[in-house]
């Protein structure tokens, strides 16, 4: 089903992965510093959070690319304080995922230290995730 507004997350037939899903990809294409590509952003991780609870398994990939998108958002708007705690949560989360949700998170994670100007974590950061990239043999 394309997305195209904001309704489209909120019709009856809509499953709740559906909706998280078009809140993400509405939120990927609002102006930059549009408050409702953050109202957007925030909503998905609220929806994928409640998701996550009910079952782990099945969902805590969804809440993991939420977090990242909420982290990407905020970054893009000039707000690595409030980019952080999400940043954080996605790479803690995307550990246990391992393989490219891992890299991605660690590296929107060191993008968001290096934006504080914290630069020693923002390195180690980078470093855990080229090792993700090629773990040790």
């Amino acid at each position: 089903m394309a997305r195209n507004g904001p309704d489209d997350t909120t019709r009856r037939d809509t499953s709740e992965v559906a909706a998280v899903e078009g809140l993400l990809a509405l939120a990927h294409m609002r102006w930059r510093w549009s408050r409702a590509r953050v109202r957007c952003v925030v909503e998905a991780v609220m929806r994928s959070r409640a998701l996550a609870a009910a079952d782990p398994a099945a969902h805590t990939a969804l809440l993991v690319r939420s977090l990242r998108s909420a982290a990407r958002v905020m970054l893009g708007r000039g707000r690595p304080g409030e980019a952080l705690p999400y940043a954080l949560e996605a790479a803690a989360l995307a550990r246990s995922l391992g393989g490219p949700a891992l890299v991605m998170c660690l590296g929107t994670l060191a993008e968001t230290y290096e934006a504080l100007h914290r630069y020693g974590e923002a390195a180690a950061t980078a470093r855990e995730a080229e090792a993700a990239i090629d773990p040790p043999p």
